[in-house]
């Protein structure tokens, strides 16, 4: 502080005029601003405000107690007490000026506490003001004049589940899926990020969609039977109550009455509330006549019972008959994604097994080993997209079929390779692993959305190895001819060995889509199948069941490119499915192996 604008107290004890007393003495040094040192570098000004005040002493000359002065004693040029005090009021009003701000200083560390306060100044606490006791010249205490306090800002509660918010987040996504052709996995996602409900409705309101979609054929038919009328019912009436009767035929944990009520509840919610009665007259006529539903026998008629129990299209329904038999058509068709794990593998360019059983140790996750190496099983995970490990590279989610594609192509250090369809990337990145960041991995893919999400894998793994490029793989380009060391097409496909995942494939896939997708797979084969240099493999592989896209496809190649032979799976595939491949290919089954997914080895011959 510069000297001149150092005062000293006057002889006797009287401070200067303009001042008020600064209360105990901390012995502070210049520059000190924790303890009120000078502030001028903060308030922008000079002077004695806020800055090293002396102690304020008696007319002994020792410090002393702050006396209250009568407002016509003031000296000059002082602001005198108005006539009607503060502290005579039961309101105090906020400080201003210096005050103002030395009290929001103070504030910060624990300082200006009411009379009252049972808590401890916080550490670094410096009230200057008398206690709140301090005698009056009345003989009544004087009240503490305290500065405002910054207005709290809410904290969001959760509120108690009552069953509603998962009814109707489910009911919105239905609405969506079903109405709007959505795919079921966005619309969820969607509205899960939307929300603020509770886990536990989180949770189950997922399962009511999937359930829902998944058995959407089967709770029409049941309905139908206590309808007067289904044809002509309201579609927001419908979605409800096929949302209530999953409720009631599918889900064992969930009371009837809970079921009835939370969709009559709905029906007002979303403006039927003139249908409420007749959605509560019709659940309980589903509850009476439950036994007494007409279902189609099995035996009599194979195929609509079938296609009515799982919700199938009867077309497709002959399909499964005709490529795997009855028998082994109603166990695929009858597997339900209930529960079902996750697999996850590691970021093969850290660490090692090892290492990664240690961080997943410190999880909340049921975790098993899976039986491809560097591969885990998952359950009981929410948002594991929300994982700080997944967000930092440390492992990626991919299904086991997607993993053995790439251990059956097996790349090479330093190779080549070509990801014909790749979003969204999973397959581009495990090879670009694989090859130790070294080579390069094309990764092409038709959509520009969908290519962003390739770079957006790229760039969470710290992989440098991987070109994600906006590319036609149907469009041929004779420059890369026999330039490429491997090709994998993992080829657009009807989706049947994902029906347990995905049950909106059912509301979608037509019969006629099955001949235009058969049709595209061959004309991508002829296409990609160019780029692979002599001697170099060709990985074709589906996520379908249906043999006309997979076993026969891959016939039909071979027998316009003689130059083409099948391949042995590598020791990279586990013996479990090795085993199990014939002359056309590796093909996994959804009751035996959760999901179907095919995939065939291919290598090109040497030219003679």
């Amino acid at each position: 502080m510069p000297e001149e604008n150092k005062r000293a107290p006057k002889e006797g004890g009287e401070r200067p005029a303009g001042r008020r007393p600064s209360g105990k003495s901390f012995n502070k040094t210049p520059g000190d601003k924790r303890l009120g040192g000078n502030r001028n570098d903060k308030f922008g000004k000079t002077g004695n405000q806020g800055g090293n005040r002396p102690p304020f002493r008696g007319k002994d000359g020792a410090p002393g107690q702050r006396r209250e002065r009568r407002a016509d004693s003031a000296p000059e040029g002082e602001r005198r007490a108005p006539e009607e005090k503060a502290w005579q009021k039961s309101e105090y009003r906020p400080n201003s000026g210096d005050h103002a701000r030395r009290n929001e200083n103070n504030n910060r560390f624990g300082g200006n506490r009411g009379r009252f306060s049972d808590k401890k100044p916080a550490f670094g606490g410096n009230d200057r003001r008398p206690r709140g006791d301090a005698p009056r010249r009345d003989g009544a205490p004087t009240p503490v004049r305290r500065a405002p306090k910054p207005e709290a800002k809410p904290v969001p509660k959760i509120a108690p589940s009552d069953g509603m918010a998962s009814r109707r987040l489910a009911y919105e996504v239905l609405t969506l899926v079903i109405n709007h052709g959505a795919y079921a996995s966005l619309a969820l996602d969607e509205k899960l990020r939307e929300s603020t409900i509770p886990a536990v409705d989180r949770r189950l309101a997922a399962r009511l969609v999937y359930d829902t979609l998944d058995s959407l054929s089967y709770l029409d038919f049941a309905l139908s039977h206590v309808m007067a009328r289904p044809d002509d019912s309201d579609q927001k009436l419908m979605n409800v109550l096929r949302l209530a009767a999953c409720q009631i035929l599918l889900e064992d944990r969930i009371p009837e009455s809970a079921a009835t009520n939370t969709a009559v509840q709905l029906c007002k919610e979303i403006g039927l509330e003139g249908l409420a009665g007749v959605c509560n007259g019709i659940l309980r006529n589903l509850l009476r006549d439950v036994e007494n539903i007409p279902w189609p026998d099995r035996k009599e008629e194979p195929v609509r019972y079938l296609s009515v129990l799982n919700s199938v299209p009867e077309w497709l329904v002959e399909r499964y008959i005709e490529d795997w038999g009855e028998e082994n058509a109603a166990a695929m068709l009858g597997v339900r994604a209930h529960n079902k794990a996750v697999t996850i593998r590691r970021n093969l360019l850290r660490g090692s097994d090892e290492q990664f059983e240690a961080t997943l140790a410190k999880k909340v996750w049921t975790v098993e080993k899976g039986e491809i190496p560097h591969t885990w099983n998952v359950k009981n995970a929410l948002n594991l997209g929300e994982d700080n490990d997944f967000k930092n590279g440390e492992f990626s989610i991919q299904s086991e079929g997607s993993i053995l594609a790439c251990c059956a192509l097996n790349p090479k250090r330093g190779w080549t390779v070509l990801d014909a369809c790749a979003a969204p990337g999973g397959k581009s990145c495990l090879m670009a692993e694989m090859m130790g960041g070294t080579g390069r991995v094309q990764a092409w893919e038709l959509h520009p959305h969908r290519t962003e999400l390739i770079e957006a894998q790229k760039k969470r793994l710290h992989l440098e190895n991987v070109r994600p490029m906006n590319l036609d793989a149907a469009k041929p380009r004779e420059n890369l001819n026999q330039t490429m060391d491997a090709v994998l097409l993992d080829a657009p496909c009807t989706g049947t060995g994902d029906l347990a995942d995905k049950p909106d494939i059912k509301l979608r896939l037509k019969e006629e889509n099955v001949t235009e997708l058969v049709k595209t797979q061959a004309e991508l084969l002829d296409t990609v199948s160019a780029y692979v240099k002599e001697g170099g493999v060709l990985v074709y592989s589906t996520c379908s069941v249906l043999r006309e896209e997979n076993g026969r496809q891959v016939e039909a190649f071979l027998q316009r490119h003689p130059e083409f032979e099948i391949s042995p799976l590598p020791d990279t595939v586990p013996e479990k499915w090795r085993a199990r491949a014939d002359e056309t290919g590796l093909q996994l089954l959804p009751h035996v192996d959760g999901a179907g997914f095919y995939l065939c080895r291919m290598k090109r011959k040497y030219s003679v």
